[in-house]
This record gives structure tokens, sequence and C-alpha cells, in this order.
């Protein structure tokens, strides 16, 4: 395989959603390491944790919940480019997302639903409204979905559905570009080091440690995909093991099983 500095050398610019925290920001740090001339366009409600000013680094506050917003940022991150970098391959990260635990619609509606538009409604149009200029000058689509997404998920209904929709769009999507120059990946982890669990109503800790990877561990694995050509990627071979034996099982008795384990975390619930 070839070296991960071969994975962002033809791009000259990243654009990435929720890239203040977690695999987002891990993914941002790790690609201007590899290529510190790239232009970087965040779009999330807060600026990334760590000093940017020495990288071309642009962040645009945006709410992804809200449509009206999404498609402003779009534009603006498009207009930026045309004078920043008018030209390259452009990496597109769909990473923004959240969860919800709980009996449905715990832990409310309005939470569940905002959940919805920022894991799924945001991916997709953010993708359609950068879709033509990424065509235009060729790249690679990587939607942040889920090991998730290979069962339902009681408990976690909602959520584990929108990253079954990511899985399958981002998919689908690949084939339709094949030819274009344009890639999709779809990018599944399993429990990761961020604050997706306390967002979500669990208390922090709530899966082991030895279940558990680092944002670098998952961004790592990115990369490596994104070198071989590859529509998905399920980083570790723990998760790599559990979604090959889940993806077997009907989906009846893979929901069961589903619901025994995230049961479990009843006992997790972070106090209100």
């Amino acid at each position: 395989m070839a070296p991960l500095n071969e994975a962002l050398k033809d791009f000259t610019t990243v654009i990435v959603t929720g890239g203040s925290s977690g695999i987002g920001k891990s993914f941002i740090e790790r690609a201007l390491a590899l290529n510190p001339a790239l232009v970087v366009c965040n779009l999330s409600r807060s600026e990334p944790q760590f000093d940017f000013r020495p990288h071309k680094l642009r962040h645009f506050p945006c709410d992804l919940s809200n449509c009206d917003l999404v498609k402003k940022n779009a534009l603006e991150v498009e207009a930026f480019l045309e004078k920043t970098a008018p030209e390259g391959r452009v990496l597109l990260l769909n990473n923004s997302g959240f969860g919800a635990y709980g009996h449905f619609p715990e832990p409310s509606i309005a939470h569940v639903t905002e959940m919805i538009d920022v894991n799924v409604r945001a991916v997709v149009q953010m993708t359609g409204l950068l879709l033509p200029l990424i065509r235009r000058r060729g790249g690679a689509i990587v939607t942040v979905a889920s090991t998730a997404a290979f069962q339902p998920t009681a408990y976690m209904a909602a959520y584990g559905a929108s990253k079954a929709f990511v899985l399958h769009w981002s998919l689908a999507l690949n084939e339709e570009l094949r030819g274009s120059g344009v890639r999709a990946l779809a990018l599944c982890p399993g429990p990761t080091a961020t604050d997706f669990f306390r967002r979500a109503g669990l208390q922090q800790g709530s899966v082991a440690d030895s279940l558990s990877m680092t944002c670098d561990e998952v961004v790592t694995a990115t990369l490596k995909a994104i070198v071989a050509g590859r529509s998905l990627v399920v980083p570790g071979w723990k998760n790599k093991v559990s979604t090959f034996f889940v993806s077997k099982l009907s989906k009846p008795l893979a929901a069961r099983l589903a619901a025994m384990v995230l049961a479990r975390f009843r006992l997790k619930k972070a106090s209100t």
C-alpha cells in the first residue's frame, strides 16, 4: 500500500464539517501535517480547538441543523475557494453528527429531529451544493457513518437509522460517480474517544476503553482507504468482526441482540 503521505498529495483543498473537535479536528491536524499547503475550510458552530493561524484554515461558523445556514455557508465556501484555491482536487469530509440515547422520543423530540437534520439532511444538502465544484475539480467525498448503521439500534433508534441512511447513500453515490474523477467513501467507526456519548446523554466512559479507538486511529484508517480508492472502511478489527457478524443475521435478530447490548447503557445515563 502507498504511504499515507500519498493520500492527500494531489489535493489542494479540504472541507470539513464539525472540525472543532473529535474525528474532524484530528483529520484537519493530520491533513495539515501531511500536506501543509492545504487550504482547509471548517464548518461548525465553534472554531477548531488548536492554533491554526500558521495554516491556511478558514473557519465558517455554521449551525448545520439550519437549512438556510447550510446553503449560505456552502456558497461562502465556494466563493472563498474561487479566490484562495481555485484549482486542484477537493476533499469533502461530512463529519458533523451526534446521537441520542433513550426510549424514543427521549431525550426530547427536538433533540431527535435536530439530530436527523445534522446527521442526514445537512450531509445530503452540503454534498449536493458542493458537488458541482468537486466534479469540476475532481476529488473525494468522505462521509462518517457508524458501525450502528449495520443493524437496528433500540434505545438509539433514530441515530442508528440516520447512519444506515448515510452508509447506503454514500455507497450508492460512489457508484453514480464512477468514472467522474470523484469517489465517495463511507467511514464506519465504532466507539471512539470523542464527546459522542456525553452529547447522546450518557456518562463518559460508557464503553470500555478496550472497545474504543482513538480519533487518530480512525483518521489513519480513513487515509489508508482514500489511498486504496475504497468505498467503505470499518476501522479496527473488532469493529470489522462485529459488523460482519451482524450483517449475516436477520434484521429482527440483529435488532434483538443490539437491544440487549444497548439496554445495559441505561445504568450509565448521565444525570439531568
